[in-house]
This record gives C-alpha cells, structure tokens and sequence, in this order.
C-alpha cells in the first residue's frame, strides 16, 4: 500500500464516523412525494472550479433533439440489441464522443467494450391448461398469460408439476420474513404476488418497493428453491405499469448473457393476470383474495393449490447475438484522482422490432426511454470538455447495452470494470429524460440513500430548484435502470428522472403528463420524437447532472453511502480492495 493510498483509507474511514453523527437534511416542507435522507454528511459548498458556469451552456436543447432524432429514427428500427440498428447507433454514439472530444474508453484503446448475448425467442401454445379436480381450467395466451424461457435450450418445460402459493416468494433475514418456511419446492410452479410487503413503514421500508418486490428476485428466488417454473401474478398497482407492458416486453426475443452451464437455471418464467389467476384458483376451491391476505404475515407458510401444469415452450435460440458498451474517457488532471471516475450511464438499446400498434407500426423507437438519456450523458460530455481544464477526476461516459433485457450492459460492465469499484466515485444515471418543460422539483432516484443527497440538492438550488425522492417509491424503480449494477458493486448513484411540477401550470399536471405516458406510450411503438417536446426541463435536468459529477470529481473525499444502507458492505468491501494494491 502507497502511503497516499494509507491516507486516503483513513480518510475513507473519517467519513463514515461522519455520516454515522450528521444531522438528517431538512426537505422543503410543501415539496411533494418527499424521500429525504437519513444522515448524510455536512456538504455546504459544491467546489466548482472557474469556468463550470460557462461549460453548462454547451448544454441545449438543439443538441438534446438532434441525438435522439438519430437514435429513434426508424432507419434505426428501434435498437433491438445485436441488430443492424444496434450497431449502427453504437457508431454513432463513438463518433459523438470522439467530436466531442473524448478518448476511448474501452478494452485495447477502443471505443466498445463487447458482450456476448443469448437471443431466445419463445412458442407457446395459444391456451396453457390447469387442472383442477373440478376440471381443467384454459388460460389465453396474451390476454391471460405470458411465459418465457429461463433456459437456453431449444424446448423449456414443466411437466405435470403442481402449483404451491409461496406468498411474495421472499426470504429476508434482516427482517425477520421468509415465506418459503423450510418447505421442499423442487419441481413445484411457485405462484407469487408481485411487491413486497409494504404496509409497515418499519417493514421492507413500507411503499418503497425493495429489490424483494422486482420481478427479477422472484424469478430468481424460485430458482434457488429448486422450482420447475414460477408464475407472478400481475396487477398494475403491484407491478407499477399495465399488463400491455408484460405483453410486448416479455414476448419476441429475450436477451441474456450466456449461461454459466451449471444447469440450476429454472425453465419456465411466467406472468397470470389477476383476474385469471382468481378465476383458475376459484375452480380450485381456493380464494385469491383470501390467499393474498394470508400472505400479509411473517407466519404465511406455502400452500398447496391442488392444481397440476403442463407447459412446453420451443425456443429460438441465437448463441452468436453480440452488442457492446460504448465508452468514452475524459482523463483527470490530478495525478492521483484520474486514476478514480465519475462513471455517467444511459442505456442505449430499445426493444427493436415487435408486436405491431392499433397503426401497424411495429418498431419500438424508444425515444424518451433512452435516446434521451444518451443525449443526456453526450450533452453532459460536451460541457465538461468546456471547461478550461479537466476536472481532477476521470470522467467515464458509458452507454450501455441491453438494458430492457435486464440491465445487461451495466452487469457486464460491472464485472468486468475498466476502473476498479473502489475507484469509481460515484455514478450518474439518466433514463427517460423530461420532455414537458421546466419544473420547480427535480426527482432524485436513491434519494435518502447516500452522501450524494446534499450534492444534488446544492445543484438544483443553483436553479432555484428543490429535490424530491422517487414519486412513485412502490414501482421500484431504483433497482430498475442501470445505477442498480453499479450500486451491486459499491458505487453510490444518482438516477436523475426530472421533475413533475412544471413551472407556470397546476400542481398535478406534470404527473398527469408523466403517468399518461406511462400508460399509453411506455414501451410502446409511438415512443417517437415528436415536435411538442420542451426540452428546457431536460437541459436543466442535465446541468444539474453536470454540475453535480463536478463537484464529485473535484471533491478529495469520495462519497459514501449512508450507514446501514444496502450496499455499504459492498462499498467497504471495494475500498478495502483499493487500500490493499501493493
């Protein structure tokens, strides 16, 4: 160990003693939705070095349309990874950051840091039957149910298999939950209810859905149980969007990184509308409703649902399907902070090609959810090459790949870092920026989570502005874009989502406009650019993501997250590593 790196550990440390002892920030007392940190500690100036003022202005609204015009171009048919339009915009993406000025950022002095996936498109039958002692009971496909493969294999299978309600299907120590009690579910289909529990403030932190409730832990959970196939009963309040989202995001071809071959991968992935699982379980003799609310307990121990399944799925599967990460570097100027980064993130993919409109359209062009967010990161490049020198910090750009398919990209990178973890700083995320106009609030994805908190609200005061946690904390939306690999490995993150009180209109337009275009554009084909977008609250959104990477990177302390959070060990675990480089 260097004696630099000795008394940048101790300093580590000093921080954490910090945190432990700060006062909590005080939100504004009217501002909505709020999520406000616990401890955090004392921030009180952001350390901007002369010129940030005028590198914000390469940050535009002209600049923001003319990217995402590109991105979402048809031309482009909707960046479905491992396509011709995929590779298309990654070209595009590396010359941006090349005019702009950055370095490459990836393996060998590239541009890109490939990745292998696994395309599998699933068949299966037009009805998925049950029975029942009372009969056999037939589930539509699309409008009942959807299932997909969890093996890459040319057939997925569950044979004569019965069904057990394993209640949300959690195990969770710290909180003293586990609905599975011991039981043996192998080759069972477990059924499980989407969320986590979240009717106790001071259980799985109340309506803030935990990773517990996304549907990736069910799916693995079930997995670890041993189980045949897990079916996940939806509903728009407990999944946080509509049935049509399931529809068309779990059909057509499902991307994954290459299995490990070990054979515990579980082959059938499954979504029952309520309705359809009320009625199947009533032909059961089995009452939904009764069911759910016997779940609401840490006493709920499974139960068997007298019910028995076929379902054989047959799988296209595309082993030679490869994307990539495409990263840009700004190198810092302090001989010792460069060799740490500010990692900024956006995804980059769509889901290409797919299931057609009421219109016919059947490309999926994802405009605001993500070439916005590329925009975002390229815009925030551009001002930090304004600067009249670098920040002290490495700046690292990456536009990921593969992120509806399961934040891929961010996971690859994530494993195989071109910094270490414990020299990333901190990461900034945009996903699905503000395409309504500016606002009073900006929405902070993580809020409450780390030191970072007092950083941003600094930033959005710069403008007037004050910081509001997730608006919709049940949806979970932390552990639903690509900050959430990052923070697996102990990176503090901030999601920048934009705002929802648009300056100069009634209080609940902008969410009237945010949920309106959840519900009918969300991974939809008419995600398109259209000529009524304002980009001001977008260009704001950016600034303040801008500013508050530059004080990061100008900062000698790293940031931290707060005491007991979930990912602190992680963080601890990756500093250690740093300390102990010879």
């Amino acid at each position: 160990m260097t004696q630099s790196l000795f008394f940048r550990w101790i300093l580590v440390l000093t921080l954490f003693a910090l945190v432990a002892c700060a006062p909590p920030a005080e939100p504004p007392a009217d501002s909505p939705a709020q999520d406000p940190p616990s401890e955090a500690p004392v921030v009180t100036d952001l350390g901007l070095p002369d010129g940030a003022e005028a590198a914000e202005a390469a940050i535009t609204g002209d600049y923001l349309r003319e990217v995402i015009a590109v991105l979402a171009d048809d031309k482009l048919e909707g960046r479905g990874p491992g396509t011709p339009g995929d590779e298309e915009a990654r070209k595009y993406m590396a010359e941006q950051m090349a005019a702009i000025g950055l370095e490459p950022g990836g393996p060998d002095g590239s541009w890109e840091q490939v990745f292998d996936i696994v395309s599998v498109t699933s068949e299966g039958p037009k009805e998925w039957v049950f029975k029942t002692a009372a009969g056999e009971v037939a589930i539509p496909f699309w409008d009942g149910y959807i299932a997909t493969s969890g093996v890459q294999e040319a057939t997925a299978s569950i044979n004569d298999a019965e069904l057990v309600f394993v209640g949300y299907g959690i195990e969770a120590p710290e909180y003293e939950w586990n609905d599975f009690k011991g039981r043996d579910l192998t080759g069972k289909v477990l059924v499980m209810l989407n969320n986590d529990p979240d009717w106790d403030d001071h259980l799985f932190e109340g309506h803030r859905r935990l990773y517990y409730g996304r549907w990736s832990y069910k799916y693995e959970s079930a997995e670890r149980q041993g189980a045949a196939g897990a079916i996940i009963l939806h509903t728009t309040e407990s999944a946080g969007y509509p049935f049509q989202v399931v529809q068309t995001s779990w059909t057509g071809p499902q991307l994954a990184l290459p299995a490990t071959g070990d054979g515990t991968s579980m082959p059938i992935e499954a979504w029952l509308t309520y309705e359809a699982a009320e009625n199947l379980l009533a032909q059961a003799g089995q009452d939904l409703n009764a069911l759910v609310e016997s779940a609401r307990s840490q006493s709920f121990e499974p139960v068997d649902l007298g019910i028995r399944t076929s379902l054989t799925l047959t799988n296209a599967v595309e082993s030679d399907v490869r994307t990539a990460n495409v990263l840009g570097l700004l190198r810092g100027s302090d001989p010792e902070l460069s060799q740490e980064a500010v990692i900024y993130t956006a995804h980059h993919d769509h889901l290409g090609r797919g299931t057609p409109g009421d219109d016919g359209d059947d490309i999926y062009n994802g405009a605001r959810d993500n070439a916005s967010g590329v925009a975002q990161v390229l815009a925030a490049a551009r001002a930090f090459k304004a600067l009249p020198t670098p920040p002290k910090r490495s700046i690292l750009f990456a536009l990921v790949g593969a992120e509806e398919q399961g934040l891929l990209g961010s996971r690859f990178y994530a494993d195989f870092p071109t910094f270490a973890p414990g020299r990333l700083a901190a990461n900034i995320n945009f996903d699905a920026g503000n395409i309504w106009g500016p606002t009073e609030d900006l929405v902070y994805i993580g809020y409450g989570k780390s030191s970072l908190d007092r950083v941003v609200e600094l930033a959005a005061e710069r403008q007037e502005r004050y910081v509001v946690g997730d608006l919709f904390p049940d949806r979970g939306f932390f552990y639903r874009s690509d900050q959430f690999s990052l923070a697996k490995i102990g990176v503090p993150a901030v999601y920048l989502d934009g705002g929802t009180s648009l300056r100069g209109a009634d209080a609940e337009e902008g969410r009237k406009r945010m949920e309106e275009w959840e519900a009918t554009r969300y991974h939809q084909p008419n995600d398109e650019l259209e000529d009524d977008w304002n980009f001001d609250g977008m260009v704001e959104d950016t600034r303040v993501g801008f500013i508050s990477g530059l004080s990061i990177a100008e900062t000698a302390t790293l940031p931290a997250w707060n005491p007991g959070d979930e990912f602190e060990a992680a963080r601890l675990a990756a500093l250690k590593a740093v300390a102990e480089e010879p």
